[in-house]
Formats: C-alpha cells, sequence, structure tokens
C-alpha cells in the first residue's frame, strides 16, 4: 500500500530509514533506527507545534495512540520546533507519544521532505520491523488522512505479521 499526492522527494517504499539520532523532549538523544526489529514505527513530520492543523495531527496521533500500540507502533513527531516548545506542546494537549526536535532539518533532508510555499512539508512514514518504509503519505491539509491511513498500514503489517507466526 503507497499513498501520496506528489512524493518523488520523499523516501520510497523498500528504503531503509536513516540512522538519525535527534533530541526528544525530556532531553534524551533518541536513534530512530533503534526502534527496528522491536516495533513498527510511524514517523510523522510535521511543520511547527502550536498551530491548528499541527494541534489538528497531534492530538489525532493522540487519541488513536492506543490503537498504533495495540497494533505493535510507536508513534513519533518530529519538528523543526525546538525541544523548550515541543515540551509545552506536548503537555498541553497530553500527548503520549515522543516528540523530537529538527531544528538544523538534517531529518527532514535525509527524509527528502521540502517545503511548499516556505512551510516545511508535512508527510508520515510507517517504517516496518526491518527498518523499511511500509507507507508515506503527504498532505499538509489532510490532517486526519495521516491518522487513518497510517493506522490502517500498521494494522495490516500486524496482521501479516501474526499470519507468519
Amino acid at each position: 500500500m503507497w499513498h501520496a499526492r506528489d512524493v518523488s522527494h520523499v523516501l520510497a517504499p523498500g528504503t531503509p530509514i536513516p540512522d538519525l539520532a535527534l533530541i526528544s523532549t525530556t532531553g534524551e538523544t533518541v536513534r530512530l533506527r533503534s526502534y527496528v526489529g522491536a516495533k513498527t514505527i510511524v514517523i510523522y513530520f510535521y511543520p511547527k507545534d502550536q498551530t491548528p492543523g499541527c494541534t489538528k495531527q497531534a492530538c489525532g496521533f493522540r487519541d488513536a495512540y492506543e490503537q498504533f500500540t495495540a497494533a505493535g507502533a510507536e508513534v513519533i513527531g518530529i519538528s523543526a520546533s525546538p525541544t523548550e516548545t515541543h515540551v509545552a506542546f506536548r503537555a498541553t494537549h497530553k500527548l503520549p507519544f515522543i516528540l523530537l526536535s529538527d531544528v538544523d532539518g538534517k531529518a527532514r533532508e535525509a527524509f527528502g521532505i521540502g517545503k511548499t510555499l516556505g512551510v516545511s512539508d508535512r508527510v508520515t512514514y510507517v517504517v516496518d520491523r526491518d527498518g523499511l518504509v511500509r507507507f508515506a503519505f503527504e498532505s499538509l491539509l489532510r490532517v486526519q488522512k495521516h491518522i487513518t491511513d497510517a493506522l490502517e498500514m500498521v494494522q495490516e503489517l500486524e496482521r501479516q505479521r501474526t499470519r507468519s507466526r
């Protein structure tokens, strides 16, 4: 399953995720590849904390978080907002998942995420337990579709994993 607008610049299906380390809201360094093997990873890139679309998207992932974790996935949000802003954003909206800061833009660059009219693109990836991109969706405006399509893919990956045991 592969959905996206023009995704010629984002990571393609079958591509391994980059081995990046970013700072979390707790000040810890988080390596994205540290989840490989243990969980499916939902990585969503968003423009900025506390903006209407980004808040709606974060709250959508929050509201579906138990469904994601029940299907063996971890949700990780990444934006260029600094760690201090992430801390407030996470607390205000009671976000149960990890937020990582990409102030220097290295993660966006590694994942092939561009800008539209000066605003960082909104892209969601689902990465399987082997560390390979299985799904990507890009849309600045259709924020709820990021959640529903990612959850559908995570649940499908979990069904496939369960059948193959």
